[in-house]
């Protein structure tokens, strides 16, 4: 059945590329279905307010300010270290660019820059709490960027999604939803006495054959801005790519918004390939950005399609330059609370560099309760919407969190690396009302904390728990481990591989992000072990682009 519908395709591609035509398929209303009785109910068969389109010159919106960094403070009252000057725009000698705009790549990116974590005395604080994230953006745009000759931006980095853009084979869960794996060893970076803590937490793998039935609702970004290097293409290459996973019990919509918004597709059986690829054909770039518009059509189908069983994702695929219509995230958001409430989860897909708003479609995917990821690639499109199209799709618990608390007789000061854009007040690690992360099938995630022991002292170091709403229940669900002194390796290059992935990984991080507390680390000291790992992990080609990568920032470098 699969390769039939591979065929189909193929086909349908020949056709559009010739210019055969396919009528789109006239879609049956569905059933309306009542919103939460503590909101007002939502009318699938009323259209849903529409902005007044308003004319626009492609020009991003006003750049929000970025908010301070924390200063951080070592608790142990020393002097904080000096802060090594990795610089962020360097074009490589002789680097060739398809035009002038492109000189001038990141003169229109916006990024929010969410400070760094200090070190927190445990004795005053021995408590940790965040949200979980699966997102991976940050690392793509890195990516991208080293890729065309340029470091990324310093408030472009989240050192989380970084770590969480690997796979680092934790084992999986022998029952339940999740595992919780931990490692200690001496830190390689961190000076005398500092050891690293690494906690994975993985969740259970679903096959693509037991998931649940989609209905998936692409608002896809067809202003003028996205004709810039190829982008709208690369979206359409990435649809149709994923139009060939769809079963014939999920379904397909599409709105396009540009100035205002138009219906491409409307909800459409997975079986129906050839409509679908015709549609996704349709789709052309021109005039502003009027994203407010797309989601309110959008959220208007996807509650048409709604499956109570099943999974009701929206996936906006922009540059995120939204510049007319509503374009602060809360609020946008909050005009969608309802149906957000009654299952329909958000996420957000990146594509292109320059003109390219990361504050917008980071912010709506975390308060929308999905995932914001970034494809710069026809080979990172396929692994988004084809390989990992369970795990991204199938949430496994929502409002998740993890809370570590530290025993202030073994430790006596700590520091999470990234996470700071996911904290949670301590108070809160027990209130599902507040929002946490959403972690899908097959996913992992990954944290480091850099801890300073009492000096001899031996016993418990912390206790990791998390929380969840289990999604199959829809009740909360914890669970705990334990770490101790016991474990920890005697020597840094006795931790296993996965740890000298993740240490090289944040590392990395630590220094294009200008952070203090990377003591005067260089990155070749980070491609040394980068490469330990990558031997050690022959079957990760994602662990050999990440050496690949670090190769190229350090000739930058120098």
């Amino acid at each position: 059945m699969r390769l039939k519908r591979s065929s189909i395709v193929l086909i349908a591609l020949i056709i559009s590329a010739c210019g055969g035509e396919a009528s789109l398929p006239t879609i049956n209303p569905q059933p309306q279905r009542p919103a939460p009785q503590t909101q007002p109910p939502i009318n699938a068969d009323q259209p849903a307010p529409q902005p007044e389109p308003t004319a626009a010159a492609e020009q991003p919106a006003p750049a929000p300010q970025p908010m301070a960094t924390q200063a951080p403070l070592d608790a142990a009252g020393a002097p904080l270290p000096d802060v090594q000057q990795f610089p962020t725009q360097v074009p490589q000698p002789g680097a060739a660019y398809p035009n002038e705009q492109d000189q001038e790549i990141f003169d229109s990116m916006y990024f929010q820059n969410y400070g760094t974590n200090p070190f927190v005395r445990t004795e005053t604080d021995s408590l940790s709490t965040f949200a979980m994230d699966i997102d991976s953006a940050s690392y793509s745009l890195m990516r991208s960027s080293i890729n065309q000759g340029l470091l990324p931006p310093a408030d472009s980095v989240r050192v989380e999604e970084y770590l969480n853009a690997f796979d680092y084979e934790y084992p999986q869960p022998e029952d339940g939803d999740f595992a919780i794996y931990s490692e200690v060893a001496p830190s390689p970076f961190g000076g005398p006495n500092y050891e690293l803590v690494q906690i994975g937490i993985q969740a259970r793998t679903i096959e693509e054959a037991d998931r649940k039935p989609a209905a998936l609702t692409f608002v896809i970004d067809t202003s003028g801005s996205m004709a810039q290097g190829g982008r709208l293409e690369m979206v359409k290459n990435a649809l149709i790519y994923l139009a060939g996973q769809l079963e014939p019990d999920d379904s397909l919509a599409i709105v396009a918004f540009n100035d205002g918004m138009r219906v491409v597709l409307n909800p459409t059986s997975g079986a129906n390939q050839m409509d679908i690829i015709t549609a996704i054909n349709s789709l052309e770039p021109a005039g502003s950005t009027n994203a407010e518009a797309g989601l309110y059509k959008g959220f208007e189908l996807a509650w048409q399609a709604f499956k109570p069983k099943g999974i009701n994702r929206i996936l906006l695929c922009s540059d995120g330059v939204a510049n007319s219509g509503m374009t602060e995230p809360s609020q946008l958001l909050a005009t969608f609370q309802q149906y957000l409430d009654a299952g329909v989860q958000l996420s957000t897909y990146g594509v292109g560099m320059g003109n390219y708003n990361d504050i917008l479609l980071e912010q709506l995917a975390d308060k929308g309760d999905g995932n914001y990821a970034y494809f710069d690639s026809a080979d990172e499109a396929q692994r988004l919407f084809g390989e990992q199209l369970t795990g991204s799709l199938q949430t496994i618990g929502r409002e998740a969190k993890i809370q570590v608390n530290f025993d202030p007789n073994v430790v006596k000061r700590y520091r999470l690396i990234g996470y700071e854009n996911r904290a949670v007040a301590d108070s809160d690690f027990r209130n599902d009302s507040v929002d946490g992360g959403e972690v899908g099938t097959g996913h992992s995630v990954t944290a480091l904390y850099e801890i300073k022991r009492h000096p001899e002292a031996q016993g418990p170091i912390a206790q990791v728990n998390i929380r969840y709403v289990s999604m199959d229940t829809n009740a909360p669900v914890e669970e705990s481990l334990n770490i101790s002194t016991a474990q920890i390796h005697s020597s840094f290059d006795r931790a296993s591989p996965r740890m000298h992935l993740a240490t090289s990984v944040a590392e990395y991080a630590e220094l294009l992000r200008h952070s203090r507390w990377n003591n005067g680390t260089d990155i070749l000291d980070v491609l040394d072990l980068a490469e330990e790992a990558a031997l050690d992990l022959p079957n990760n080609q994602s662990v050999v682009e990440f050496v690949n990568l670090l190769r190229r920032a350090e000739q930058m470098h120098q």
